[in-house]
């Protein structure tokens, strides 16, 4: 069984950075009492012939307790632990050096606050990994539980063969911020050079199921021995593979970049062997692209037996089903087919109504992507848009800032789509949130209708006439403290009058300060509707959009 990593916890160090004593014991190891860090290179090879060793491993991990290195930063500026990291260099490549051949020796010393005092933690093997001075990251490693919200993993360096990604209590070179899987799992990726996708591979084989979801450019991991994760579905976890800005480049200069020749400022990132997870690098992350798909090592997926894909006989004539008779001679009357779809919400620039003081729009979604009646922390995601016009997502894992266009998965089978303001809408609005469960209200014809706030006309597509999603004056205070919906800004009492036609929907503008857009069918913007009255109404074409407030409705007929 190879050794990715070989994680090993050394206790009873009177001076954590005295290099001899974590080294090896005084006198003949064979009497010592525990092994040290000598006893275990020795002891889990890189390569042997039999049992004699033939190679050794070159790069090891230290986590010292924090407080310690915490210590020596603001004694020495942390020059006990380059002096501890240089001197176990030199007596590892003085006691190997016959099984090292060319390899580099390279030791890292970080902290960590699961160390109490006088322990060491030791990781080594081959998914452990220490870059070189001025070796750049092919591509950055990110995982998600709701797609949303991402957390850094660790980089995949020109030169790094293995990447172990697990949980903190498993045997990992990169740990995951709420691995689902507990510490059993990992995922294996191999690097093939900056030519070559990343493969996955999943340990153990039958534990997870592993899918790439090529609309989102990520990885789906699932575990195949069921479960329910905190929303009632089978845990998972979203793995992104991000190339960055240096292997971008190189790609489309059509030449390989050779590892290790230039300098990446996302070196520090080498601490990713150690037991903390890997802080995010900006030098290192190249912008939010559409990710190179890795190969993914699985079981083929088997084809469903789906009724189109089979082959029609005809039925004997005794399998004939028998002809219909009409039940009676009842005339059945059409129902109204003219309908108003709440398709998405237009989320609004709030720098534009500074005067109403408002600080912050939320839109929270329950368990079912509905959206929920209350904001607060037991909805599975927020969307928030703040004063400055930054959107942000809320969920259990954190905050983070988002950008249209965008798709968020919180659970299995469900998205929702954040989809840019185009045109003249880009004017007074960030983005629009299109609305997996939309909610529809049916047209009379023959009749004109009001919509505005407050007016009983298609009141139920009003979702946000609550001041429950609106946050006024002082940051820290509650959404509806002061009592304002958000139907207050944007919409008119009297927004605009419609009526149901054959050729479409009539629409008349009441009010010169309601500004009204036309949208495609793909919610493209059409034209901004200035001049419509009753005599002279605008025609909207089924299937297409009108922008009011915060909503988009959609005319179906």
């Amino acid at each position: 069984m190879p050794i990715y990593v070989q994680h090993e916890v050394l206790g009873r160090i009177p001076d954590v950075f005295n290099a001899e004593s974590i080294w090896q014991a005084p006198g003949l190891a064979l009497f010592a009492r525990r092994p040290l860090l000598r006893d275990l290179l020795e002891r889990c090879p890189r390569e042997q012939r039999g049992r004699a060793a033939t190679r050794c491993f070159s790069h090891v991990a230290l986590a010292l307790p924090q407080e310690e290195v915490d210590d020596d930063y603001h004694l020495t500026r942390g020059a006990r632990a380059r002096e501890l990291a240089a001197t176990l260099a030199s007596l590892h490549q003085k006691d190997f050096g016959d099984l090292l051949g060319s390899d580099e020796v390279r030791y890292d010393v970080m902290g960590s606050e699961h160390l109490a005092a006088g322990e060491i933690e030791v990781r080594f093997g081959h998914a452990v990994y220490l870059p070189a001075g001025g070796e750049k990251a092919l591509f950055m490693v990110s995982a998600s539980r709701d797609s949303a919200v991402w957390k850094p993993v660790c980089p995949v360096y020109a030169n790094q063969r293995l990447v172990l990604i697990g949980g903190e209590n498993g045997p990992a070179s990169c740990t995951v911020q709420g691995w689902p899987f507990g510490g059993d799992g990992a995922i294996l990726l191999l690097n093939d050079g900056p030519d070559a996708p990343p493969v996955l591979h999943m340990r153990p084989k039958d534990v997870f199921d592993c899918s790439f979801d090529a609309a989102n450019g990520y990885y789906v991991i699932k575990s195949a021995r069921g479960g329910i994760g905190p929303q009632g579905q089978t845990p998972r976890l979203l793995l992104k593979i991000t190339p960055t800005a240096a292997a971008t480049r190189s790609a489309a200069s059509g030449g390989a970049a050779r590892p290790g020749n230039t300098p990446d400022a996302s070196g520090d990132m080498a601490r990713q062997s150690g037991p903390r997870v890997a802080d995010g690098n900006a030098d290192g992350v190249a912008p939010e692209r559409t990710a190179a798909r890795a190969a993914v090592w699985q079981a083929r997926a088997r084809l469903p037996d789906l009724p189109e894909e089979r082959t029609a006989a005809p039925l004997p004539s005794s399998q004939r089903p028998a002809p219909v008779t009409p039940e009676s001679d009842a005339t059945y009357a059409p129902k109204a087919q003219q309908r108003l779809v709440l398709a998405a919400l237009a989320l609004p620039r709030l720098s534009r109504y500074r005067d109403t003081g408002a600080t912050a729009l939320q839109i929270p979604f329950d368990g079912q992507l509905a959206l929920a009646p209350v904001p607060g922390n037991g909805n599975l995601l927020t969307i928030t848009v703040s004063a400055s016009d930054e959107m942000f997502a809320i969920t259990e894992a954190g905050r983070q800032r988002i950008n249209a266009p965008a798709s968020f998965s919180p659970v299995e089978g469900r998205s929702i789509e954040l989809l840019p303001a185009t045109g003249a809408l880009a004017d007074r609005y960030c983005a629009l949130l299109a609305l997996p469960h939309a909610a529809s209200a049916a047209i009379a014809g023959g009749a004109r209708f009001t919509f505005g706030r407050g007016m009983p006309a298609l009141s139920a597509l009003r979702v946000l006439d609550s001041p429950r999603y609106l946050r006024c004056g002082e940051t820290s205070a509650a959404p509806g403290q002061n009592g304002s919906s958000p139907d207050r800004i944007g919409l008119s009492r009297n927004a605009f009058s419609f009526e149901a036609s054959a050729k479409g929907l009539l629409i008349g503008r009441l009010s010169s300060s309601q500004a009204l857009y036309h949208l495609d069918e793909k919610l493209q913007a059409v034209a901004r509707i200035d001049e419509a009255t009753g005599d002279a109404p605008y025609l909207l074409p089924p299937g297409h959009h009108l922008v009011a407030g915060h909503y988009v409705l959609r005319y179906e007929a």
